[in-house]
């Protein structure tokens, strides 16, 4: 069976919908299927998902994934999924709680006393994660207080990842990448930290195993049956989506800085062994034994676009709204936005100001909101490359995700950063990311870089961005203004939230 015949299978499983691709091994050929899966909020905060609905989310998209590449020889299923996810199990292997999501908020008060006590810095330096709601650590804090029976008789405590490895192979362990989210790895013993397994008040036989990211196991009988593929496939356990990511936008070098830009935003970079800055700003997970992925992220990013296209007129006009912004002179006639909307509990937004839009006057139009709207969300953005360079200089950045379809998103965002900019077509494929490192697990290939190029070869090149030499100049001295402006409507936030607490209101007129 010649190469084109020949395919590995990407999971990614995400925290809405799976993903599975299979590539095709000479890159030029792929099949997706995709199935989504709800989430439910069911107190304000909480964000669950059922792990049975997802897994059967997950087993039908790599059965439609299998099927549509009828006759292929599959050589191995390589795993990807969103980290920060926690499960309590039974000892049967049933889940006695949902799956607490990433953005489930239930212990933002766990985090906030961590903080404030002073013993955040030092959790930091130790597993290499700024302490947060998302982080396992501050969801089993929780528990303690809420539900200490349940926190105390859980069999198993694992992550998303580790669900799904154990119903693909039966195996019930962990892989480098997701341990060294959860906030309780010590990322230099490259072991579970004693100290925070007794604060959060588990074992670490209540832990799984943790494997190397390139660990094979073999896919089980019942699974294979399940799926359509031989009993004793291949399964690279895999790491988390925001390292493949890296990978899968070709930004694993050390020089190069990976810059995702969705709902959200986030800035990576992949350095030899863990770095941890002293501002708790960046956390630190492992990609591989020798690659860590040191990334900063920012909870506002297209969001705030499409916030303003539902107040401004038609949330779903969004491209036509970045048209008009575009046709606005850069620095929007002296408007700037702090795109705080969406609160976040980590550094550095948890310090941030409200929202707000300054320097307004009658003559801005919808299109200056959009535009400062647009250079707010990449000035912040660039305040992440700035810090970052404290612990490893970056000199070329590579744009991935649906913001830099847009011509006006990609222009700022270069002219921010003030560096050589490219933006590649994977759009930070985690499902590629999975397969390229499935690839190098197999033996296929002799680097991660060889993998990636074998099968997708267009994704280490990329679209360079050209500025204009004048706009990156216009950007600098925003950029230098803004530290004040911050301080300004901080200094406003608090006003604000002291006559919000007094209860004061203007009076209703008859």
């Amino acid at each position: 069976m010649g190469p084109e015949r020949r395919v590995i299978v990407g999971v990614d499983v995400g925290t809405r919908a799976v993903r599975a691709v299979a590539f095709a091994l000479d890159g030029t050929a792929r099949h997706v299927a995709t199935r989504e899966y709800p989430l439910r909020e069911p107190m304000p905060g909480w964000q669950v998902q059922e792990p049975d609905v997802l897994m059967a989310a997950t087993l039908a998209a790599m059965t439609a994934c299998v099927s549509g590449i009828s006759g292929a020889e599959v050589v191995a299923v390589a795993l990807s999924s969103a980290r920060y996810g926690l499960i309590g199990l039974d000892a049967a292997m049933t889940p006695v709680t949902p799956l607490l999501t990433q953005r489930d908020r239930r212990s933002s008060e766990a985090a906030r006393e961590l903080r404030s006590s002073g013993q955040s810095r030092e959790l930091h330096r130790l597993t290499g994660t700024p302490v947060h709601p998302m982080n396992p650590l501050c969801k089993l804090l929780w528990f303690a207080r809420h539900e200490p029976y349940l926190c105390a008789t859980a069999r198993w405590w694992i992550g998303l990842k580790d669900y799904v490895i154990h119903r693909l192979t039966g195996m019930v362990v962990t892989e480098l990448s997701s341990a060294s989210g959860t906030g309780m790895f010590d990322v230099h013993r490259r072991a579970w930290s004693s100290a925070v397994l007794d604060l959060a008040g588990v074992s670490e036989s209540q832990l799984p195993p943790v494997l190397p990211t390139t660990a094979v196991l073999r896919l089980s009988p019942m699974a294979g049956r399940a799926v359509g593929l031989p009993p004793g496939t291949p399964v690279v356990v895999g790491a988390g989506d925001g390292p493949l990511r890296s990978l899968g936008a070709a930004a694993i070098d050390h020089t190069v800085g990976g810059l995702t830009l969705g709902a959200t935003g986030a800035l990576r970079t992949v350095v030899r062994d863990p770095r941890i800055d002293p501002d708790e700003t960046f956390s630190c997970g492992a990609l591989t034994e020798d690659a860590w992925v040191v990334r900063g992220a920012v909870g506002n990013g297209g969001n705030v676009v499409r916030w303003a296209g539902r107040v401004l007129g038609d949330e779903h006009a969004t491209p036509a709204l970045l048209d008009v912004a575009a046709r606005i002179a850069p620095g929007s006639d002296g408007l700037v936005m702090l795109p705080y909307l969406r609160a976040d509990e980590a550094p550095p937004e948890s310090c941030a100001p409200p929202g707000a839009f300054l320097g307004l006057r009658s003559e801005h139009s919808r299109g200056h909101l959009v535009r400062a709207a647009v250079e707010g969300v990449c000035l912040q953005l660039g305040g992440l490359r700035d810090r970052l360079a404290d612990l490893t200089p970056i000199g070329s950045v590579r744009l991935t995700g649906d913001a830099f379809r847009s011509p006006l998103w990609r222009e700022v965002m270069a002219a921010v950063l003030d560096c050589p900019v490219q933006v590649t077509s994977a759009a930070g494929d985690a499902a590629l990311g999975a397969a390229a490192l499935g690839l190098f697990a197999i033996g296929h290939t002799a680097d991660l870089q060889e993998a990636l190029t074998q099968l997708d070869s267009g994704v280490v090149g990329g679209e360079p961005v050209e500025v204009d030499p004048a706009l990156t100049a216009a950007y600098r001295g925003l950029r230098a203004r803004l530290p004040t402006l911050l301080t300004v409507a901080g200094q406003l936030g608090e006003i604000l939230d002291e006559v919000a607490g007094a209860g004061l209101s203007a009076p209703v007129r008859p």
